[in-house]
């Protein structure tokens, strides 16, 4: 998930109770919610593909998260101890509050990003296995408002916080209502998005003005975090029937080409829960396309894929043909440089196009993970253009 999400999800479980335990809890835990990331600066000791190797790595393991956990409140602990020395005066930090607190905002993190398509590696060292929830988008709307909500109504208790607050507010309102309408959300349902984000902001405003912070106090913030695990419920039912649809429509498609049916995922599009992004594999090609789920659902056309068209609509369905026998031994002598190995190590969905598999003298091998992007195509790390010299005849 984004930063904002995990520094939310880290106050309002302070505000939910945690902050009893110490003092400073609040701090410890949004810099432990947001502590596993600190892997992005590998990128100062590297380039973009150092990034994308060691992100979601050691830091957003078991191991990772408890050492972070434990790091933390100990400097603070250690800070304000060698600070009330100084003043002569007693310390305030109850060592083992503080440190359970920053213990389960850390334990958060990784929660929370397992619920995306991009996945964690929670057994490092060991084992770098992948493991995805599929649950929510990497941004969620939904979730910056009831998060967000919380939050503003317990600690806006002066006014450089109200101010600030406002600011942010106006900022991701700005965010949700100037935002491109995009392929996976639609025009349809990003009006939807925008109408419950104005009457979210609106409640929130009325909300306080009544004060209600004064009448349901930390109910609140736990309120909202009982909203979010059920809205996790809600949306691994939906999952799961969007993956047994894209299932079938696999096997449909590959029984029609003959093809042998792998495997299939079905990924969460931003601030929609009933449109899915799917990925489907055969033995000869790859398959990428939606499925709905629930009120307004769509089927999609197979003649589509079993002609060996691509229609423009919103339904189609695209295939991606693996690489033919010499095709793959082209692929082969991509696949050793360095951005192409950490790209295929981090890969869900990994597929290449050979520019010319009859070439002489040099080619391009395109590769690219089917989650985010297709090959050819430039999207950040999740595809590279790699030039091989073309093997002996």
């Amino acid at each position: 998930m984004d930063g904002l999400t995990h520094s939310l999800l880290g106050l309002t479980a302070a505000k939910a109770g945690l902050e009893r335990w110490s003092p400073y809890t609040a701090a410890v835990c949004v810099l432990s919610a947001n502590a596993p990331d600190i892997d992005v600066v590998s990128g100062f000791f590297g380039d973009r593909w150092t990034v994308l190797q060691y992100h979601r790595g050691i830091t957003h393991s078991i191991v990772g998260t408890l050492t972070l956990g434990l790091l933390i409140p100990s400097i603070f602990w250690a800070m304000e101890r060698a600070i009330a020395k100084w003043r002569r005066q007693r310390p305030r930090i109850r060592y083992r509050g503080l440190l359970l607190a920053s213990l389960i905002a850390a334990a958060t993190h990784p929660l929370m990003d397992w619920t995306n398509n991009y996945g964690v590696r929670p057994l490092l060292p060991w084992n770098g296995r992948w493991v995805y929830g599929d649950l929510v988008f990497i941004v969620d709307p939904y979730i910056w408002l009831a998060l967000g909500g919380a939050a503003f109504l317990l600690t806006s208790n002066r006014w450089p916080k109200i101010v600030a607050w406002s600011v942010l507010g106006c900022v991701m309102t700005l965010f949700i209502f100037l935002a491109p309408v995009q392929r996976a959300i639609g025009p349809v349902n990003l009006i939807v998005v925008r109408i419950i984000w104005g009457i979210g902001i609106l409640s929130i405003t009325f909300g306080r003005m009544i004060g209600l912070e004064k009448r349901l106090g930390k109910l609140i913030p736990r309120i909202v975090l009982i909203f979010v695990v059920c809205y996790w419920g809600a949306l691994a039912g939906t999952h799961q029937a969007a993956l047994r649809d894209a299932s079938q429509l696999a096997n449909q498609i590959s029984s029609a080409r003959g093809e042998q049916f792998i495997r299939a995922a079905a990924m969460p599009t931003v601030a929609n829960p009933f449109r899915w992004l799917c990925v489907a594999e055969t033995d000869r090609a790859m398959y990428r396309f939606f499925v709905g789920v629930g009120p307004g659902a769509f089927s999609n056309d197979l003649t589509t894929v079993v002609e060996g068209k691509r229609a423009n609509s919103l339904n189609a369905i695209e295939r991606y043909e693996k690489p033919s026998a010499h095709a793959e031994e082209i692929e082969s002598l991509a696949s050793h440089d360095r951005r192409a190995q950490i790209l295929l190590g981090f890969s869900r969905f990994p597929i290449a196009r050979v520019e010319s598999d009859n070439c002489i003298g040099q080619t391009l091998v395109q590769f690219a993970d089917l989650r985010y992007t297709e090959p050819g195509a430039s999207r950040g790390n999740f595809s590279v253009d790699i030039p091989v010299e073309c093997p002996a005849p």
